[in-house]
């Protein structure tokens, strides 16, 4: 490929709507053009980069047993109506109607679709297992697209479903795909972890989601540097403390905080470490009648110790609270404390109320609480003394560096990440909706057992971009980097033999399957250079007439500081060397 033939259109500033280094980049490397809210153009040297993400994830795919088919972009209501997700997705599922008036999906996933097709054409256990995928654009009507390709509404994505006969296969299946990520992930050449995520209201342990390592990432990755543990922050368990709850030293006082509303604060004042300190979160619970008419409402008492923070995912399996709660609303507030929030505490409660303490506040004494009245907190609280002991003790916060491995190997480390993949066991939920079975070995029907696996492929280049990059622009990984190597000829038009030379190893590598770039278009050096230096191409020749008169050429790459003097005659196995294709 030569540069003058190819379409580069690099910019010297970043749009001001461009909040991330990665949408920065993008946008001045000439990847991406916006057409509209988290709409983009994907331009020749972005695609390129897309292309080699497919590459890959087809490659790897179709290595593990899966079979690519493409399902429409726009897809029938109806799929949608009988798994219930047409009504409960809220306004990012894009709805339309046709010109007779019937409705549509403009699809943000295929589980509908692909059980359908399933559903007409599995009849016998004999089929299975089967998988299915495809990489095919999606829409998500985002209510605040940023970030770039971080978080657009149009992507695309590389979706997979399995199908098998019991819980016992689907294991096996999902066990296939979380080795081929890994396989994938590795292949990209990016620095990731495979962490233990929450499965929702599906329940069991298999879900792990696909973190690219980066600074800028919006999601907590908890591990172990000790062993091999990793979770998001919502699956990563707090451990209970290993030591007995110490005897009481202090009598319980009521004791002035005067304006001091938070725990921060209170412990500030008190010249108390904030862990002495507990907060009291109150939410509520609602029970509805067939008309979803509030019949009855129940509130709650969350305590956690003041430096921690509270885990909704794991409130919302614990008993009472896993048909769904809300904070609770400042009337039923005070009806239950006899005080605003900011004071609020568990001694002394005007109503009963469900108390849950945390593992840590559990076995805690001479603690720091609200007293239940403005401008007081009580100092020198215990349980069984002051008050009773907690209704129930769980594990209802995050983790924080420092707290114990639930492997038992160590202490936790915390890291910021992109998610770009996830595998999942879905089970039964859309077959059963959906009436999707086969006939086992008695001839009885069984609902088929699902898996979905997904790659989110334009958003991947975004966070290579976050976790590669340096104050020149984009470091890409050579297997997707847009090209691999570039040839920066000095001075072409004016000395021939530097043309002759570029073009005979441009054509060298082109021959040898390297994806190489010939830069032809006359540029200065210094403008050639930060060109290729923002687009990121990983290896980058030189080629002067002063070199060739001493048998050199210049080579480095992108990640080195300075080029190196390599002979003419060697450049071709130097660099096939250097490439890590």
């Amino acid at each position: 490929m030569k540069a003058s033939q190819f379409f580069i259109s690099t910019l010297k500033e970043a749009p001001a709507d461009a909040e991330v280094v990665s949408h920065q980049l993008m946008m001045r490397a000439g990847m991406i053009k916006k057409l509209g809210a988290g709409i983009y153009n994907y331009m020749p040297m972005g695609l390129r980069v897309i292309r080699k993400v497919e590459a890959i994830v087809r490659e790897e795919m179709n290595r593990a047993g899966a079979v690519e088919m493409s399902m429409p972009v726009i897809q029938p209501a109806e799929l949608w109506q009988e798994t219930g997700r047409f009504a409960a997705m809220g306004p990012e599922l894009l709805r339309i109607k046709d010109r007779h008036g019937r409705d549509f999906v403009v699809q943000p996933t295929s589980e509908e679709v692909v059980t359908d097709v399933m559903r007409q054409d599995i009849k016998s256990y004999k089929q299975l297992p089967k998988n299915l995928y495809q990489i095919q654009t999606k829409f998500r009507d985002e209510r605040r697209p940023r970030f770039g390709l971080m978080r657009g509404r149009e992507f695309i994505m590389k979706d997979a479903y399995s199908f098998d006969r019991d819980q016992t296969a689907a294991k096996a299946s999902y066990q296939v795909m979380a080795q081929a990520y890994r396989r994938i992930f590795d292949r990209f050449g990016l620095t990731y972890r495979a962490v233990a995520a929450d499965s929702g209201a599906i329940g069991g342990d298999l879900s792990e989601e696909f973190q690219v390592i980066a600074a800028t990432g919006e999601d907590a990755i908890v591990y172990c540097p000790e062993s091999s543990y990793a979770a998001n922050m919502e699956k990563a368990e707090a451990l209970a403390p290993q030591t007995a709850r110490p005897d009481p030293a202090q009598a319980m006082t009521r004791t002035p905080t005067p304006g001091k509303a938070t725990c921060a604060d209170v412990a500030e004042l008190l010249g108390l470490p904030l862990a002495r300190t507990v907060k009291s979160l109150v939410l509520a619970t609602d029970e509805l009648n067939d008309y979803d008419e509030v019949v009855k409402t129940q509130v709650w008492l969350l305590l956690l110790r003041g430096d921690h923070d509270m885990n909704e995912v794991k409130l919302g399996k614990l008993p009472g609270l896993n048909t769904g709660f809300r904070f609770a609303t400042l009337e039923e507030i005070e009806a239950h404390f006899g005080c605003k929030p900011g004071y609020l505490g568990p001694v002394g409660l005007k109503k009963p109320l469900n108390i849950v303490a945390d593992r840590e506040v559990a076995v805690m004494s001479d603690w720091i609480c609200g007293a239940n009245e403005a401008d007081f907190h009580l100092t020198g609280v215990n349980w069984g003394r002051d008050l009773p002991e907690p209704d129930l003790i769980a594990d209802i916060r995050n983790v924080v560096a420092g707290d114990a491995s639930p492997d038992g190997q160590g202490l936790l480390a915390i890291e910021r990440g992109i998610e770009v993949g996830h595998v999942f066991h879905l089970g039964t939920k859309y077959s059963q909706a959906m009436n999707a079975t086969f006939l086992d070995e008695n001839g009885k029907p069984q609902f088929l057992e699902m898996g979905c696996y997904g790659i989110g492929i334009t958003r991947l280049p975004a966070a290579a971009i976050e976790q590669n990059h340096d104050e020149r622009g984009i470091i890409w990984p050579d297997a997707i980097a847009p090209f691999t190597v570039v040839l920066c000829p000095i001075s072409p038009d004016r000395f021939p033999e530097v043309k002759t030379a570029a073009e005979k190893l441009h054509d060298e590598l082109a021959a040898a399957g390297v994806d190489v770039i010939l830069d032809d278009r006359g540029e200065r050096p210094g403008a050639m250079f930060a060109d290729w230096e923002l687009i990121g191409v990983p290896h980058r020749v030189t080629i002067g007439d002063r070199g060739l008169k001493d048998g050199q050429l210049e080579y480095q790459h992108r990640r080195d500081a300075a080029s190196s003097k390599i002979d003419v005659a060697d450049a071709f196995t130097f660099l096939k060397g250097k490439l890590t294709l």
